[in-house]
């Protein structure tokens, strides 16, 4: 598909975190927001990630987004601009504050996957520096992340096959009728077999991307691979897949009510990143190398996005030039503009972002509140 760029021309905030309220009007460059630590950089760029399904680049309920001593409401409203015409998204604090609600161009939206129709974002943040070394976990999570950047219905998949696996763990512990359990294994399998073709699938052409745009992006190459879903060939089709898994779980069925949990199955799976100039497992590599890698791996996620969907995600960066030399941090920004996609960075110094120029416009952040910077 070509490419399709898009950036977000107007944002406001109304009851979210420390922001009683707050009004950006934007053009198409990068954004830089600085600021104390505390002051609530990190708070915008999260609205911001509310515009992609899921919760939001720190993963916190919609119950605790809403300001302290408010009314408990909570709402973000953002214009994206569009080859095809300005949009509207608004997301926001629902009765029940477990949910939200998707408005776009005025009309409630069908789902939240639909704000993907309009735009896509992608997101660093320090809590994710950690996670070459970090449990596996984490690195699901990231990839599950990135595979909805492209599927947005993955992450749908991804709660539906852990609310049936959570199903079938309290059936077995509580010895359910074994026909039942034989109909929630069915559903995991088709589940599980549509997650695991999904992420190797994104997988296979990220990393092809990678090998063919490796001097451009100024970052190492990752190889990338996932581990095995159980021992053994895994089926090359979505239905042999299904019933091997099926087959499996049926015959764990003891060793798992004994476990207290299913014992097989895509969400044991790891993602292993090496860092292939040296051949190294990254979670033996630098603090430096680290980061770069993900970095890399963000930069070149977001052309593959772009390429196969027609939109370019919108970066979000929080505190990104902190621990870059200047080297890199002068990569980074030739990169993004190679990109050329928005990028909201954030910082406590303004001169880390010294040699984006005129290329992005500045703000202040002080106590929840917005100011031109220089």
């Amino acid at each position: 598909m070509s490419d399709d760029r898009r950036h977000i021309s107007r944002l406001r905030l109304t009851g979210f975190r420390n922001y009683a309220s707050a009004a950006l009007d934007l053009d198409a460059r990068h954004v830089v927001l600085t600021g104390e630590n505390g002051a609530g950089k990190t708070n915008l760029i999260e609205a911001i990630s509310l515009l992609a399904p899921g919760r939001g680049l720190r993963r916190a309920g919609f119950e605790t987004l809403a300001i302290a001593g408010g009314d408990g409401l909570w709402a973000v409203a953002a214009t994206i601009e569009t080859p095809y015409g300005p949009v509207d998204i608004g997301t926001g604090a629902t009765p029940d504050a477990a949910a939200r609600r998707v408005r776009i161009n005025g009309a409630n939206a069908r789902s939240v996957e639909q704000m993907s129709d309009h735009v896509r974002v992608l997101w660093l943040t320090p809590a994710m520096d950690g996670l070459f070394t970090g449990p596996a976990g984490e690195r699901r999570r990231f990839l599950d992340r990135l595979v909805t950047t492209l599927q947005p219905g993955h992450s749908r998949t991804v709660s539906d096959f852990e609310s049936a696996m959570r199903q079938r763990n309290r059936l077995l512990a509580e010895a359910g009728d074994p026909a039942w359990i034989s109909a929630i294994e069915a559903q995991m399998a088709e589940l599980a077999s549509a997650l695991y073709f999904a992420r190797a699938d994104s997988l296979a052409h990220l990393q092809a991307l990678m090998r063919a745009n490796l001097e451009e992006t100024g970052f190492p190459e990752a190889q990338l691979a996932l581990t095995p879903v159980f021992d053994g060939p895994v089926p090359e089709t979505a239905g042999a897949l299904e019933e091997s898994l099926a087959a499996q779980w049926r015959g764990l069925r003891a060793l798992d009510r004994a476990a207290g949990r299913t014992t097989l199955g895509p969400h044991r799976v790891d993602l292993m990143v090496t860092h292939a100039p040296k051949s190294m497992p990254a979670g033996l590599c630098s603090t430096g190398e680290q980061k770069a890698l993900l970095i890399g791996l963000v930069l070149v996620h977001a052309r593959l996005v772009g390429q196969m969907t027609g939109i370019t995600p919108i970066l979000l960066l929080d505190e990104i030039a902190a621990h870059l030399d200047p080297a890199r941090r002068r990569a980074l920004f030739s990169a993004l503009d190679r990109l050329g996609t928005q990028c909201w960075m954030t910082g406590t110094d303004p001169i880390l972002f010294a040699d984006l120029g005129a290329h992005a416009q500045r703000f202040t952040v002080a106590a929840g509140a917005l100011h031109p910077g220089q």
